[in-house]
């Protein structure tokens, strides 16, 4: 695949900025603990969520159960945005990524986003692959994958390094506290 062309509005910008380089990119997508993912619901309005993402086969693969609010709106529209990136003003890359999301079936592709996620995050995510996609505790996901439409990197100053939020304290089950209500 050919590496996308990060676009880069110098409106915005200081003086002199430059867009960040894709590789620089890829590596804030490839080691974010936490990205925001932001889909249309059936009446229009946006829903926006926190998740965990992982990266591979060039791509942003994230879950989601079939009751979550995410879920019910990508049966309708396929069309999300994922961010990711520093919530600091004088450092950081914030990464915007614009793309449709399509849902992972294959085993093959199933059993190594799995093995990325265990990785990922040292064992605390576990995904089991089954007929229908995974199962975490039990309880049915599905894998999706966000094929790139458009990638904004946005470096806030010129000399910040790369950062990464922090990510959310996990439960038992290795999921993430409900934080966004009953509509997650």
């Amino acid at each position: 695949m050919n590496d996308p062309v990060t676009q880069f509005d110098g409106r915005f910008s200081e003086p002199g900025a430059q867009a960040t380089p894709w590789p620089t990119t890829r590596q804030a997508l490839e080691t974010a603990q936490l990205s925001w993912i932001t889909t249309v619901r059936p009446d229009g309005r946006p829903h926006v969520t926190p998740l965990v993402a992982v990266w591979l086969d060039d791509a942003l693969h994230f879950c989601t159960g079939p009751t979550e609010q995410k879920a019910k709106n990508l049966a309708g529209n396929q069309n999300v945005v994922l961010t990711t990136g520093c919530n600091r003003w004088e450092e950081g890359l914030d990464v915007v990524v614009e793309g449709e999301a399509r849902r992972v079936t294959a085993p093959a592709t199933l059993n190594r986003l799995a093995a990325a996620w265990a990785a990922k995050w040292e064992g605390q995510w576990q995904y089991e692959v089954t007929d229908t996609g995974f199962a975490n505790a039990g309880d049915p996901c599905s894998s999706s994958r966000l094929g790139r439409r458009k990638s904004s990197p946005s470096r806030r100053a010129a000399s910040a390094k790369p950062a990464t939020s922090p990510g959310r304290p996990l439960d038992r089950s290795g999921r993430s506290p409900d934080t966004t209500g009953p509509d997650g």
